[in-house]
């Protein structure tokens, strides 16, 4: 496990901590596996990137649950809680080690490689360029899946990631979108986000 910054502490409830370990942890796996079988670098970095996030998640996690157990009683309620993230972080330490595949040049079977060009789904990042049709915007208002069968999936905005963002959400300049969809929509969306394609087709 990667050596842990200096946190300082801020209250935070054990629900939302135990959430975002969750739902981070799960998008790591998606993105960990598109970067080995596609040899993604940015996907590779970005999974060791939220590693370090879900280990300080969990470090207030355990903090959060020493300060909430008040007797044996709350500490056992907790244990389980406790558990889990413990399992989540597991994952996101797994699923960085598949992404070394790629930031250390391992690589995979070309068979494999082979096997999964064909696939239907695939994972890309974008990071929103100033001269792009999509600053501003609201996702639900683009419609990408019907347009260009592609869903965003998560944003990275700040140091912080958004995960299953709201159809409300609007996209600003030097944001970091990952999305899913086919091969030739998540292109097409990564050209309009780096604003090489102007264009969003009705």
């Amino acid at each position: 496990m990667p050596r842990l910054e200096k946190i300082e502490y801020k209250p935070v409830s054990v629900r939302e901590l135990f959430l975002e370990i969750k739902n981070l942890s799960e998008l790591m796996i998606d993105l960990a596996y598109s970067a080995a079988l596609f040899n993604d670098k940015e996907l590779a970095e970005d999974v060791l990137e939220l590693e370090n996030r879900v280990d300080t998640l969990t470090y207030l996690l355990e903090m959060e649950i020493m300060i909430a157990a008040r007797n044996a009683e709350d500490a056992e309620a907790l244990a389980g809680v406790s558990k889990v993230a413990s399992a989540a972080d597991k994952i996101s330490d797994a699923a960085a080690d598949i992404a070394a595949i790629v930031t250390q040049n391992i690589g995979v079977h070309p068979i494999v490689s082979e096997v999964f060009e064909k696939v239907e789904e695939r994972l890309t990042r974008a990071k929103v360029n100033e001269s792009s049709i999509l600053v501003g915007k609201q996702i639900g208002e683009l419609d990408l899946a019907a347009r260009m069968g592609v869903d965003i999936i998560a944003i990275f905005r700040n140091k912080d990631w958004i995960i299953d963002p709201k159809d409300t959400e609007s996209i600003k300049i030097r944001d970091v979108l990952i999305a899913r969809g086919a091969p030739s929509g998540v292109k097409e969306f990564k050209a309009l986000a780096e604003g090489k394609l102007r264009k969003l087709e009705d």
